[in-house]
């Protein structure tokens, strides 16, 4: 279902105290869809809209980091909007690692997506996926990535690009965390997002070497999502070509050690934790009009 934009209103949510779960219409789908936010309420609309849109049930568990826009109550007038299973948690402890760490948590479903606010996944994202998580031996999935202005050439070239670096470069993570997606046992056993493992940035490339010892992780040059463009400081910037190096000379073995031994120190020096995205404000554009400036496309 297509959300009608003129039909949303902060004012239509549930309440929200800042405290409780609030749940809308409760099942238990084979997926989970985990979206934490910070002061997003200028995207939410776009994600949600496209999640509105997918083929295959979920229940999404929607995770407030702070939030001081009204976001949260936002998310949830959306939701009802757009006839989406939602949960909305609330996380006090600031950055990303904390919010993906309270929402995988809650999840009991078998499969779970991490999905972020300012990204448009196309109607067929959760059953691509689906496709990948159920062969054998697999245990996550990363999507190749295209602005949503993109033309078909570039997102099939996208699709190549992300498709050669998995056939080159097998098992680790080509891309960021707006387009993962996990058999929920494997990524709890590996311990999941937590910061006292990881409370870095770059937790998604972290992340899949902790679940890379349990299966494969799957690449397809059809799955994709399409995060909005958004300026980035200099301080979101979390490793430099020589150690972009290094990652790719690294093996299974040898990829925990990279992350914990040899970049994790170095991004501690750089002040570089998890919740120093919070602490900077972000980039924050004049957003008005932007469902209709990026219209969800299958």
């Amino acid at each position: 279902m297509l959300l009608d934009q003129a039909r949303y209103d902060a004012t239509d949510a549930d309440a929200y105290d800042g405290g409780t779960a609030y749940t809308i219409e409760p099942e238990q789908p084979r997926w989970t869809v985990v979206l934490p936010f910070h002061n997003e309420r200028d995207y939410l609309p776009v994600s949600l809209r496209s999640l509105a849109e997918q083929t295959m049930p979920f229940h999404l568990i929607l995770v407030d980091n702070g939030s001081t826009d009204g976001s949260g109550d936002i998310a949830m007038a959306l939701c009802h909007l757009g006839g989406i299973r939602a949960t909305l948690l609330t996380e006090r402890s600031p950055g990303k690692v904390s919010a993906l760490q309270c929402g995988i948590e809650a999840a009991t479903s078998e499969l779970i997506a991490t999905c972020d606010a300012d990204t448009i996944y196309p109607e067929d994202y959760l059953a691509r996926a689906t496709d990948l998580l159920d062969r054998a031996g697999t245990v996550a999935a990363v999507a190749a990535t295209a602005p949503p202005e993109a033309t078909p050439f570039d997102r099939r070239l996208a699709g190549a690009h992300i498709a050669l670096a998995a056939k080159l470069l097998p098992q680790q993570c080509h891309n960021g965390g707006a387009g993962q997606v996990f058999r929920a046992d494997a990524l709890k056993a590996a311990g999941g997002f937590d910061p006292r493992i990881w409370n870095w940035v770059l937790e998604d490339h972290e992340i899949m070497a902790r679940v890379e010892r349990r299966g494969r992780i799957a690449y397809h040059r059809g799955f994709q999502c399409a995060p909005i463009t958004r300026p980035r400081s200099a301080s979101t910037v979390g490793w430099g070509l020589a150690e972009r190096l290094r990652y790719h000379a690294s093996t299974t073995a040898t990829r925990q050690a990279f992350f914990h031994d040899f970049l994790g120190p170095r991004l501690r020096e750089r002040a570089l934790s998890s919740e120093r995205l919070r602490r900077d404000a972000p980039y924050r554009e004049e957003s008005k009009g932007l469902v209709e400036l990026y219209p969800v496309r299958g």
